[in-house]
Formats: structure tokens, sequence, C-alpha cells
């Protein structure tokens, strides 16, 4: 189903006023868990990389074919941590400034319908 037909069977299954909204709290929980995870993964991610790189060169030099393997282990491990702590500080990230845009926004459309009630009474 394309989302243009999925999007108009949810409008018209809640009464046609469906609308996009998420609380501010729950982008905040969202972006506090993200943050979280990447302090988390700061920490403990990066344990045991250090032996591995040195068991790897260990068994290289001593011309076992494991050594190499546990070296490609090691370079992997350390690129994906890599892309897992910026996919979590991307996403926290992401979430404050969105929070703050709209809290922003909100505050603006309310100070220009106050404005417009004022304009109201001038004319």
């Amino acid at each position: 189903m394309a989302f243009d037909e999925e999007w108009a069977r949810v409008r018209r299954g809640s009464g046609g006023g469906a609308d996009l909204a998420v609380d501010a709290g729950q982008l905040g929980a969202v972006g506090s868990a993200a943050h979280a995870l990447y302090q988390r993964l700061t920490r403990d991610g990066d344990h045991a990389r250090p032996a591995c790189f040195d068991a790897a060169i260990a068994l290289s030099n001593a011309s076992f074919r494991s050594g190499p393997a546990l070296l490609t282990v090691h370079d992997r491990w350390n690129s994906q941590l890599r892309t897992l702590l910026d996919a979590c500080a991307n996403i926290s990230n992401h979430l404050d400034h969105t929070v703050a845009s709209h809290a922003k926004e909100e505050a603006d459309i309310i100070a220009r319908l106050s404005a417009s009630k004022i304009d109201a009474y001038l004319t």
C-alpha cells in the first residue's frame, strides 16, 4: 500500500482530523536514552579493543593465520562502534534541536495570534 493511501485510510478512520503530534516529553525521553547509550558505549564499548589488537599482532608475528583475521575483527569492531556512537549522538542532538525549534515556533505562533487579536480591536 502506498503511503498516500495508507495516510488517507488513517485519516478516515480517525474522523478526518488525524495530525502528527509528538509531545516534547516523548522526544526528550528518546533523546535522553540516546545520550545515555552514547555515554555507556563510550565508556564500555572499547574495553576489549586493546587486548584484541595485542592478540592479533602477537598471532600475526607468530605466523598464525588467525592473527590477520582477529585484526579484521578488531577493525570492524572499531568501525561499527564509531558508527553507533555517531548515530546515538545524531539522534540526541537532533531531538534536542527539534524540541527547542518547536518550542520557539509555538511561542512565535502565540505571539502572532495575540497580535492579531489586538489588530482586530484597532480596526
